[in-house]
This record gives C-alpha cells, structure tokens and sequence, in this order.
C-alpha cells in the first residue's frame, strides 16, 4: 500500500481513534498533588498533571506537545490511572498502554514511553511531597 492509498480510520482501532481525538484532559491544573514532564528524543512532550484523593488518583490532566500518537498514548494512560490507587498507577508499563491502543503503530512506541515516563515522574513528585509536604511549594 502507498502512502496515497493509506486510510488513517481504517488502518486504526476504534479504540485508539477514541483516545486520539480526545480534548477533556488538554488542561493544565493549578494546584496538582503531582506533576511530571516528558521530552522525547522526537521533540514531542507531555506534562501530566494528578489529582491524588485518599490514596486514589482523583482525576488526570495534561498539556501535550506533539502528535496524535502522543495524544493517543496519554489519554490511555490516563484512562488507565483515573480512580486506581497510586500503587496500581506505578504498575502501567509502556506496553500496557501499547497494548491497550491496539494499534498503535510500532515506530509510534516510544509515544508510549513518552506517557509512561511522565506518569513516573508524576508518581515519584507525589511520594516526595506525600512524606515531606512542604516540598510540593518548590517542586517544578
């Protein structure tokens, strides 16, 4: 197949179409219990952003640089933490969130990379301020 023949609807899951396309996280939140920011070797960003209620990951936000791959991936990710416990977020690999794309395409992997590493960032900021609070006015 040529790239003229190439059907972007056709050559993705329904899935991954739904995550792609999806604008109700793109926000920035103001005062997060956690934050964490990716860069990837492509350019592409993402900075996350959780609100973190008795243990539990309330809700999920970020600002995204780059393209609908990237979009695609964090929305999984975010999809898959939303209302789990934070032990649970420290559990998502970037193969889950691969893997639950469906069709994600395989040079697009390291978008997943991409949400897994800012997840991580996220998760550790949360620890630090968690055991020490009065760190999360200093933390970026």
């Amino acid at each position: 197949m040529n790239e003229a023949e190439f059907d972007f609807l056709k050559a993705h899951s329904l899935r991954f179409l739904e995550m792609a396309f999806r604008t109700d996280r793109d926000e920035r939140l103001y005062h997060p219990d956690a934050s964490g920011k990716n860069t990837g070797d492509c350019g592409d960003s993402i900075e996350i952003f959780l609100s973190v209620k008795n243990g539990r990951i309330d809700s999920v936000a970020f600002a995204i640089d780059g393209c609908i791959n990237t979009r695609a991936c964090a929305n999984m990710m975010g999809d898959m933490i939303e209302g789990k416990t934070v032990g649970r977020a420290w559990k998502i690999t970037p193969d889950d969130i691969a893997r639950a794309l469906e069709s994600l395409p395989e040079e697009s992997y390291h978008c997943a990379e991409l949400a897994a590493g800012a997840l991580y960032q996220a998760l550790t900021r949360y620890r630090t301020t968690s055991r020490e609070p009065w760190k999360k006015n200093y933390m970026k």
